[in-house]
């Protein structure tokens, strides 16, 4: 059966197909008006990529802001956020290991608070190494090979070393690698019973898989308990207020950040992993979203 208009009601219809078409188009192009928040993290850093991945999926699917993410060295990722390349990072040791970033950014970076409290870096052995303190790593030192087995160069947790084999009168060389290197590094020693030196942090899957301790450090080079803070470039403000909002919120404890870590650590994705914990939580989500 044919329907046929007049020429009235065909300008109608003609008129309002294309009205609703004008709206779709608008709609659409207003959902696609949120700008695309850029977060810097350190890559390697199991406590940055859970954190990270975390955020990243709760900024896009409950605020609705796109996001890319930037893997940076600790120092570029600072530098950028100073610079405004990037909105946020989520992975700023203080008060100790980052510093000097501090230091040099404090005036064009902003402290939201710490989304992990209770961190601390410093050297970390097996449970089954005989020296218990930093200061009798001498009388050891063959048995670890003379060398502490390190991180990327620049990391703050590198620097402290320096200073510790300074202060300590070590003659032990540091010896840079990257987090997955010193990991695999330790997880070869562990499995044969060899005695190991890393420089290493909690939060990390590591201390859920192995049993480790730190070695005592009586003259504090390596600093008190730390926090981990969210950082955000001023502009952030006015580009994402509620991403502000959310991430002033954010703050999760060891076994939640564990869970995340262990399951990357574990062969699942990041992003996966995140989404994961997100579905199995919503009471917190929901508590730092309100």
């Amino acid at each position: 059966m044919t329907v046929s208009f007049s020429p009235r009601k065909r300008r109608e219809f003609i008129t309002q197909t294309l009205g609703l078409s004008a709206l779709a188009m608008s709609g659409s192009a207003f959902a696609q008006t949120k700008p695309t928040i850029k977060i810097g993290f350190v890559d390697g850093w199991s406590d940055s990529v859970a954190t990270t991945n975390l955020a990243a999926v709760i900024i896009r699917t409950k605020l609705g802001y796109p996001v890319e993410l930037k893997p940076l060295a600790a120092g570029i990722m600072w530098q950028a956020v100073a610079r405004g390349d990037l909105d946020t990072t989520l992975s700023a040791w203080l008060p100790v290991t980052h510093e000097a970033y501090l230091a040099n950014f404090k005036d064009k970076v902003e402290i939201l608070g710490a989304n992990y409290p209770g961190a601390k870096i410093g050297l970390i052995v097996p449970d089954y190494v005989k020296a218990t303190s930093l200061a009798d790593l001498n009388s050891h030192k063959a048995d670890f090979g003379d060398r502490i087995v390190g991180i990327d160069a620049g990391a703050g947790v590198m620097k402290k070393t320096e200073e510790a084999i300074k202060a300590y009168g070590l003659d032990m060389r540091l010896q840079p690698s990257s987090g997955p290197a010193m990991a695999a590094e330790l997880d070869r020693a562990y499995r044969a019973n060899k005695a190991i030196a890393v420089t290493g942090w909690i939060p990390h899957w590591m201390f859920a898989k192995y049993k480790l301790r730190f070695l005592a450090d009586p003259k504090n080079v390596y600093g008190a308990e730390e926090h981990v803070d969210s950082v955000i470039n001023p502009g952030l403000h006015t580009k994402a207020p509620t991403v502000v909002a959310f991430l002033k919120k954010l703050s999760w404890k060891p076994e939640e950040i564990g869970a995340v870590m262990l399951a990357v650590e574990n062969g699942a994705k990041p992003e996966a992993a995140a989404e994961k914990w997100i579905a199995d939580n919503p009471a917190r989500v929901a508590g730092w979203l309100a």
